[in-house]
């Protein structure tokens, strides 16, 4: 009897399956879940542009990839990319402030032509937080006074070189990112605490001098002419309705208008009317609520807790410094990312240009957050791996 050539050989499931081994079930339903929902809004706001549903689509898919991929590396190999990864995106950002090159004709030169246009900062909001973790990782237990400020040195670097670009929106993610590394590592909050006084005492006294500050001809000096109209445009928008305000005015009409409920899917009348600028990028948040209201905004801010969370889990639980670190700073990222972006499309926080995780359109910030993604997966899958 001649048996098929095929027996006793594995299945394709077979051959599969340990790629998949390891994965984090909470994180993968907290992932999937955000892409659906984005996904959604993406293609009533974006309904008008027939090509901006289906190219999201496809960066939704080339951040799965990465993801995926990335998810298979172990944080021992991630651990030896920090120092190359670092030194390569700084030296990009010198080459940025030398070379770079302003293609919106915005006045910010933020992008680099090196055969083809990148943006060195992005790739900074991984590298910044891999390195500083790795610089703890050297240091185990705990850590001095002088390796907390070393370890700041290394956050400011790339934060001075993108916010002179000018970039201080991007500038500030990149600080946090390395910020909380270096608050899990232990930070006191003795240090924070004085610092976090001083900050809310400046923002007080903003908002009481705001008629004065904010009269035209006077120069602010730290800040740039820009920058100062976004913090004067959220202290009152109505100074300019029609153009520095326009934008949150028109956020904040969206969301109220949404009520409890929403208009309904695709009913939307400040977003396909047009009056929402950029409501498939930064902005969409103002679309989705205007749509599914309340209710649809709860349940969005819920995924997004319920994301955070599990990372923090993630972080809690995992089996070395490095990987504790530079896991607690990407959910940390993820939380700062929400809310700032929420909170300026409310009109509680400046104009920034953040996008909104798994919600904005974007190509570059997609592949980013599937590749920060797929870093906290390999750390849950390098616990379950050593567990199993």
């Amino acid at each position: 009897m001649i048996l098929p050539s095929s027996f006793g050989q594995p299945t394709l499931w077979q051959r599969v399956r340990p790629w998949f081994s390891g994965f984090d079930p909470l994180l993968l339903l907290a992932i999937l879940s955000l892409v659906t929902i984005g996904l959604t809004a993406m293609y009533s706001a974006g309904y008008d542009n027939g090509a901006r549903f289906m190219l999201q689509v496809r960066n939704m898919v080339l951040a799965g990839v990465v993801f995926f991929v990335v998810s298979q590396v172990p944080p021992q190999r991630l651990l030896a990319l920090a120092v190359p990864l670092y030194t390569v995106g700084v030296l990009l950002l010198v080459l940025t402030a030398l070379f770079g090159i302003d293609p919106t004709h915005k006045g910010a030169r933020r992008w680099l032509n090196i055969g083809i246009v990148i943006q060195p900062s992005e790739i900074l909001k991984i590298a910044t937080p891999l390195m500083v973790a790795w610089w703890f990782q050297r240091r185990e237990g705990k850590p001095r006074t002088s390796d907390i400020v070393q370890a700041l040195a290394l956050v400011l670097v790339p934060f001075v070189l993108v916010a002179k670009q000018p970039d201080l929106g991007t500038g500030l993610l990149i600080f946090f990112a390395g910020f909380f590394v270096i608050y899990f590592a232990g930070l006191s909050w003795k240090t924070i605490l004085p610092v976090a006084v001083v900050g809310i005492v400046g923002m007080v006294a903003i908002v009481l001098a705001g008629p004065t500050i904010c009269e035209p001809g006077i120069d602010w000096h730290v800040l740039h002419t820009y920058q100062k109209n976004r913090v004067c445009t959220l202290l009152d928008p109505t100074r300019d309705p029609l153009g520095k305000g326009f934008h949150i005015i028109q956020g904040m009409i969206a969301i109220g208008s949404g009520g409890v409920t929403g208009k309904g899917f695709m009913q939307g009348t400040q977003t396909h009317l047009e009056f929402i600028p950029e409501r498939t990028s930064d902005f969409i948040f103002a679309a989705f609520s205007e749509e599914f209201g309340l209710v649809g905004g709860l349940v969005l801010i819920s995924c997004y807790s319920f994301l955070i969370l599990r990372g923090l889990v993630i972080a809690f639980e995992a089996p070395t410094t490095f990987s504790r670190l530079l896991a607690g700073a990407i959910t940390m990222s993820f939380f700062v990312y929400a809310m700032v972006n929420m909170g300026m499309v409310s009109g509680i926080l400046p104009v920034v240009g953040v996008p909104l995780p798994f919600m904005s359109y974007g190509g570059t910030a997609l592949v980013t957050l599937g590749l920060s993604l797929g870093i906290l997966m390999s750390i849950a899958r390098s616990r379950r791996l050593m567990q199993s």
